[in-house]
Protein backbone atom coordinates (compact mmCIF):
# COMPACT_ATOMS: atom_id res chain seq x y z
CA UNK A 1 0.00 0.00 0.00
CA UNK A 2 1.30 3.76 -0.84
CA UNK A 3 1.52 6.47 0.91
CA UNK A 4 -0.36 8.44 -0.79
CA UNK A 5 -3.51 6.03 -0.70
CA UNK A 6 -3.85 8.23 2.81
CA UNK A 7 -2.90 11.49 2.12
CA UNK A 8 -4.55 14.58 2.42
CA UNK A 9 -2.73 17.16 -0.16
CA UNK A 10 -1.16 20.36 0.94
CA UNK A 11 -4.15 22.77 -0.73
CA UNK A 12 -6.71 21.24 1.88
CA UNK A 13 -4.10 21.34 4.83
CA UNK A 14 -3.48 24.05 6.84
CA UNK A 15 0.04 25.20 7.68
CA UNK A 16 2.41 28.47 8.47
CA UNK A 17 5.65 29.67 7.04
CA UNK A 18 8.46 29.85 9.25
CA UNK A 19 8.90 33.75 9.31
CA UNK A 20 5.46 34.30 10.96
CA UNK A 21 5.24 35.99 13.93
CA UNK A 22 4.02 33.85 17.00
CA UNK A 23 1.24 35.57 16.97
CA UNK A 24 0.68 34.79 13.45
CA UNK A 25 0.96 31.12 13.93
CA UNK A 26 -1.31 30.91 17.05
CA UNK A 27 -4.17 32.49 15.18
CA UNK A 28 -3.61 30.15 12.45
CA UNK A 29 -3.78 27.33 14.93
CA UNK A 30 -6.97 28.81 16.84
CA UNK A 31 -8.75 29.24 13.96
CA UNK A 32 -8.49 25.68 12.29
CA UNK A 33 -8.98 24.83 15.70
CA UNK A 34 -5.51 22.66 15.72
CA UNK A 35 -3.35 21.44 18.06
CA UNK A 36 -0.45 20.91 16.09
CA UNK A 37 0.86 22.71 12.74
CA UNK A 38 2.97 21.88 10.02
CA UNK A 39 6.36 24.59 9.83
CA UNK A 40 7.25 25.50 5.78
CA UNK A 41 9.66 27.95 4.26
CA UNK A 42 8.57 29.98 1.82
CA UNK A 43 9.94 27.45 -0.87
CA UNK A 44 7.81 24.96 0.00
CA UNK A 45 10.26 22.89 2.40
CA UNK A 46 8.80 21.09 5.62
CA UNK A 47 10.61 22.33 8.85
CA UNK A 48 8.89 21.25 11.27
CA UNK A 49 5.84 21.08 13.36
CA UNK A 50 4.71 23.51 15.79
CA UNK A 51 2.27 22.00 18.97
CA UNK A 52 0.56 24.06 21.35
CA UNK A 53 2.99 22.82 23.98
CA UNK A 54 5.82 24.45 22.35
CA UNK A 55 4.01 28.09 22.81
CA UNK A 56 3.15 27.38 26.44
CA UNK A 57 6.82 26.40 27.54
CA UNK A 58 8.52 28.80 24.82
CA UNK A 59 6.33 31.55 26.95
CA UNK A 60 7.20 30.49 29.97
CA UNK A 61 10.70 30.49 29.53
CA UNK A 62 10.39 33.88 28.10
CA UNK A 63 8.41 35.00 30.76
CA UNK A 64 6.10 36.40 28.54
CA UNK A 65 2.09 35.44 27.87
CA UNK A 66 0.63 38.53 25.84
CA UNK A 67 -0.27 38.66 22.77
CA UNK A 68 1.75 41.92 22.28
CA UNK A 69 4.80 40.33 23.11
CA UNK A 70 4.34 37.30 20.51
CA UNK A 71 3.40 39.93 17.56
CA UNK A 72 7.27 41.07 17.71
CA UNK A 73 8.49 37.07 18.34
CA UNK A 74 9.61 35.08 15.31
CA UNK A 75 8.19 32.02 15.30
CA UNK A 76 11.92 30.50 14.08
CA UNK A 77 12.66 31.75 17.90
CA UNK A 78 10.22 29.40 19.84
CA UNK A 79 11.93 25.76 20.38
CA UNK A 80 10.44 23.20 18.83
CA UNK A 81 10.28 20.51 21.89
CA UNK A 82 9.07 17.08 19.78
CA UNK A 83 10.86 16.61 16.29
CA UNK A 84 7.45 15.40 14.22
CA UNK A 85 9.06 13.33 10.95
CA UNK A 86 8.25 13.30 7.75
CA UNK A 87 8.43 10.40 5.54
CA UNK A 88 9.28 10.75 1.93
CA UNK A 89 6.42 9.90 -0.90
CA UNK A 90 7.40 6.38 -1.66
CA UNK A 91 7.67 5.19 1.93
CA UNK A 92 6.75 2.11 2.97
CA UNK A 93 3.86 2.26 5.15
CA UNK A 94 5.59 0.47 7.91
CA UNK A 95 7.39 3.51 8.43
CA UNK A 96 4.18 5.61 8.15
CA UNK A 97 2.52 3.41 10.47
CA UNK A 98 5.75 3.94 13.01
CA UNK A 99 5.46 7.23 13.02
CA UNK A 100 1.76 7.41 13.12
CA UNK A 101 2.01 5.51 16.61
CA UNK A 102 3.48 8.54 17.97
CA UNK A 103 2.61 11.69 15.72
CA UNK A 104 -1.41 12.72 15.55
CA UNK A 105 -0.49 13.47 11.81
CA UNK A 106 2.73 12.48 9.53
CA UNK A 107 3.97 15.25 7.42
CA UNK A 108 4.77 14.05 3.85
CA UNK A 109 7.39 15.36 1.75
CA UNK A 110 8.74 14.77 -2.21
CA UNK A 111 12.33 13.58 -2.63
CA UNK A 112 13.25 16.97 -2.14
CA UNK A 113 11.92 17.80 1.05
CA UNK A 114 8.98 19.78 -0.07
CA UNK A 115 6.07 19.65 1.61
CA UNK A 116 3.55 17.88 -0.44
CA UNK A 117 0.36 17.24 2.53
CA UNK A 118 -0.25 15.42 5.43
CA UNK A 119 -1.38 11.45 6.60
CA UNK A 120 -3.46 11.34 9.94
CA UNK A 121 -3.74 9.10 12.17
CA UNK A 122 -7.49 8.46 11.99
CA UNK A 123 -7.19 7.81 8.14
CA UNK A 124 -5.03 5.48 8.78
CA UNK A 125 -7.16 4.11 11.95
CA UNK A 126 -10.22 4.65 9.63
CA UNK A 127 -9.07 2.80 6.94
CA UNK A 128 -8.03 -0.19 8.94
CA UNK A 129 -11.27 -0.35 10.87
CA UNK A 130 -13.14 -0.41 7.76
CA UNK A 131 -11.29 -3.19 6.48
CA UNK A 132 -11.79 -5.54 9.72
CA UNK A 133 -15.14 -4.46 9.63
CA UNK A 134 -15.64 -5.79 6.03
CA UNK A 135 -13.57 -8.90 6.63
CA UNK A 136 -15.70 -9.96 9.75
CA UNK A 137 -18.54 -9.10 7.87
CA UNK A 138 -17.71 -11.39 4.84
CA UNK A 139 -16.48 -13.94 6.93
CA UNK A 140 -20.12 -13.88 9.19
CA UNK A 141 -21.91 -14.18 5.58
CA UNK A 142 -20.00 -17.19 4.59
CA UNK A 143 -20.79 -19.16 8.16
CA UNK A 144 -24.63 -18.09 8.42
CA UNK A 145 -26.71 -20.84 7.18
CA UNK A 146 -30.20 -19.59 5.89
CA UNK A 147 -33.22 -21.14 6.58
CA UNK A 148 -33.57 -22.32 2.86
CA UNK A 149 -30.07 -24.10 3.11
CA UNK A 150 -31.74 -25.72 5.89
CA UNK A 151 -34.77 -26.88 4.38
Amino acid sequence: MNVLFFLTPKENVAYIYHDYTVRQALEKMKHYHYSAIPIIDREGHYIGTVTEGDFLWGMLERNSITLKDAESWKLSELPLYRDNQSVKIDADIEDLLQLAFRQNFVPVVDTHNIFIGIVTRKDIMQYFATSAIDSNTAAYKEKTITMQQII
